[in-house]
């Protein structure tokens, strides 16, 4: 007699398409029932802790009594409402609080779906206000090589162009400009000869740069890689010299992953248009913002044609807005950074055997992400299981074996997962 967990594989296997992967790859798949605190249930009984907040989102764990019953109260007033021509108090609400908690000259809020519709947005708000200012040349953006934005077709072309995700749709995507990621690692000063090619890139093209594009301090998906503050705040001081605006993505740092609200604090700088997704609605809906200066918006509106062209159907969906606003709530009430504080402490002690495998290039710590660099990419097929027999859940992908654990997740669980990745990796 087929179980629950039969019949959803079997349906999983033959329809459902799971993210980087194709129908019937024959990689695992884990039916997930209902989720409390940091634990997953899954369909045959199993119980497992979560290493990976649900791809970094779910900051509070699941199931959340406040996180429930702030979208429990907005459903009985509305689910949804079109944005065009209408507003709502959540939208409002949240446009608030997201203008008082970033860098004070971010002041106009643009709500989009998802992370890589958020660098969408910033990437069409840098050409249009250039265009406002009859500067129409200024197509291109300026980035670094391991970065990762997304996987829409802008946002694909601001990922590394070789070794990404995205190198089959090379031909189609816009031609970019690239350097080299920053040498100098987080905690290092950056010398002039570090920044010598991003200042070279931006003497050359700054006729037809719209703006320089970084994930700050933490280059996610694309290396897991964490570089220096001084960098990051000499590229701002770049951009001011020449002229080019910088859109910093804080969708995987912001809310407090990094051990800063905004990973952009560790610089001491503010972007001229900044992206947040993931966390903000602590993993309950999908919503994601593009904020931008006040000259920035106020630009795109005296222009031609009078307005910034994008506009998502279910832009600033209450409930997710709603819920972003309960998450955040959460998070500034909550004593973050201590916990925060905690985790780089005891992720950098239980994650520290793994420097000592041959196996491993390299293990590094920054605020709530631990990450373990394998010497070669993992067996997906083999690994993936090894961690569910262990009782927890950790998707590493390519050479990274890696943790962001819920911002609530206690000492124990957390034990449990490091002490995992380290035997699992030592056998590997």
């Amino acid at each position: 007699m087929p179980t629950v967990n039969d019949k959803l594989l079997a349906i999983d296997s033959e329809h459902v398409w799971h993210p980087y992967s194709a129908i019937g790859a024959g990689l695992p798949v884990y039916p997930v029932l209902s989720a409390q605190g940091v634990r997953l249930k899954l369909a045959d009984g199993r119980e497992l802790i979560d290493g990976m907040s649900s791809w970094w989102c779910s900051i509070h764990g699941y199931n959340h009594p406040e996180m429930n019953r702030a979208l429990e109260n907005q459903l009985e007033c509305m689910a949804h409402v079109m944005f065009g021509g209408l507003t709502h108090p959540p939208a409002v609400e949240l446009a608030e609080k997201l203008v008082h908690i970033t860098p004070e000259p971010l002041q106009s809020v643009f709500f989009c779906d998802s992370g890589s519709v958020a660098v969408e947005v910033a990437m069409k708000m840098a050409i249009q206000y250039w265009h406002a200012r009859g500067q129409r040349d200024r197509q291109r953006f300026l980035t670094v090589r391991g970065g990762y934005h997304g996987d829409t077709f802008g946002a694909m072309s601001v990922c590394d162009p070789v070794t990404g995700m995205h190198t089959l749709f090379s031909a189609t995507l816009s031609p970019q400009i690239f350097v080299d990621a920053p040498r100098p690692r987080f905690g290092e000063d950056c010398t002039e000869e570090d920044l010598a090619p991003m200042a070279q890139m931006l003497d050359q093209h700054r006729h037809d740069i719209a703006a320089v594009i970084l994930e700050p301090i933490v280059q996610g998906a694309g290396g897991m890689r964490f570089y220096s503050a001084s960098w990051l705040r000499r590229v701002r001081q770049l951009c001011n010299r020449y002229g080019v605006l910088l859109i910093l993505d804080e969708i995987a740092t912001g809310f407090g992953r990094s051990g800063r609200l905004f990973a952009c604090e560790y610089a001491g700088i503010a972007p001229d248009i900044l992206c947040i997704g993931k966390a903000l609605t602590g993993g309950y809906l999908s919503l994601a913002a593009t904020l931008a200066t006040t000259d920035i918006s106020q630009t795109i509106s005296r222009g031609e044609p009078g307005l910034f062209m994008h506009g998502p159907t279910f832009m600033a969906n209450p409930l997710a807005c709603a819920a972003a606003i309960a998450s955040i709530r959460l998070l500034l009430d909550s004593p973050w950074q201590a916990r925060i504080d905690r985790l780089e402490q005891r992720l950098e002690h239980g994650l520290a055997p793994c420097r000592n495998l041959d196996t491993v290039a390299d293990v590094r710590v920054l605020g709530a992400i631990g990450v373990v660099e394998m010497k070669q990419p993992v067996n997906m097929k083999t690994i993936q299981p090894m961690f569910v027999e262990a009782g927890v859940w950790v998707r590493p992908f390519g050479r990274l074996v890696y943790l962001m654990p819920p911002y609530i997740i206690g000492d124990d669980d957390l034990d449990t997962l490091t002490t995992a990745v380290c035997e699992i990796v030592a056998r590997q």
